[in-house]
This record gives structure tokens, C-alpha cells and sequence, in this order.
């Protein structure tokens, strides 16, 4: 019988954040720099005839917890929120939030639980040496991911070493 033989290698690392991101304003600036400024010297690539970003966005996701609060303080309802961007994400809670009718139907009034909020961006970045890996920022961790070579992180981390909100 034949065995499996190893093609390839690719690993992951991680940084967990010693306090989460603050919010979703400076989550997206974050990730708006890295497309902006290509940190990791990333480089354009064709994909079936098409030019691709050094740096693109592969997936994102924002989670929004409402809670509704009685007089007394005490948490009477609850409602999550998902949304595939951070307009989505902003438009959602503002909906919500205003929604006289919910509130009502809640028995309590609204407040975000900023503290439960989850942000999440992948960025697939193509390195010179043609190897794709993916950058993902979480509010409480940056993964690299489905690289080879040990020097994509050192980028990643110099970079990351520059921010003060992924220390």
C-alpha cells in the first residue's frame, strides 16, 4: 500500500492581544492601514487571467449585542446582531437601537454590551516569493496562517510590533 508523502508545509501563528481592540472604529482603521500601506511588501498576482490587491480582504465579520435593561438594571432580553461589514455592523445597531416597537416589545431599554462585540477581518496577501498566506485580525488575537516560510511572520510581527492597539 502506498503511503502519503508531505508536498508542503504551512503553519500558523498567533498573537494573543494583551486588551482587546477598544472598538470597531480602530478595528477598521487597523486593517484599512494594512490594505492602504502593503506593510508586508506584498505584491499584485493574476488568478485565472485577473490581476489581484497584493492585499485583500478574503472575509469579515462584526457581531453587535444589544441588551434591553428593566428600571432596575436587570437584563430582561437580548439580541445579537451579525453583519458582513463594518456600514452593516454600524447600521445594524443604530436600527435597533432605535426601534421603539422592539423596546417595547423587550420590556427594557437598549444598551450595547460594547465588551461582547466581535470583530473579525482575513486578509489574503500574495508574498514576493509567490507564497499566499492570510493575516487575520480578531479583537483579541492576529493569526497568520497557510505559510511556509518563517520570515512572513517576522514581517507581520515587526509590523504588528509598530501598533500600539496589537501589543
Amino acid at each position: 500500500m502506498a503511503d502519503f508523502v508531505e508536498k508542503s508545509t504551512t503553519k500558523t501563528a498567533a498573537r494573543e492581544l494583551a486588551a482587546p481592540i477598544a472598538n470597531v472604529t480602530t478595528f477598521a482603521a487597523i486593517v484599512q492601514d494594512v490594505l492602504d500601506t502593503n506593510p508586508f511588501g506584498c505584491t499584485p498576482h493574476e488568478v485565472g487571467g485577473v490581476t489581484c490587491d497584493p492585499v485583500s480582504k478574503s472575509r469579515e465579520a462584526y457581531t453587535a449585542r444589544i441588551l434591553y435593561q428593566d428600571d432596575d438594571g436587570k437584563t430582561v432580553g437580548q439580541i445579537t446582531a451579525r453583519s458582513g461589514s463594518v456600514s452593516g455592523f454600524n447600521g445594524s445597531i443604530a436600527e435597533i437601537m432605535g426601534d421603539e416597537d422592539l423596546t417595547a416589545a423587550m420590556g427594557g431599554d437598549p444598551a450595547r454590551d460594547t465588551e461582547h462585540e466581535r470583530y473579525l477581518c482575513t486578509l489574503r496577501c500574495h508574498d514576493p516569493s509567490g507564497e499566499v498566506y492570510y493575516v487575520t485580525f480578531s479583537r483579541d488575537q492576529v493569526r497568520v496562517s497557510s505559510y511556509a516560510d518563517d520570515a512572513i511572520v517576522g514581517l507581520v510581527e515587526a509590523w504588528a510590533d509598530t501598533v500600539p492597539a496589537l501589543a
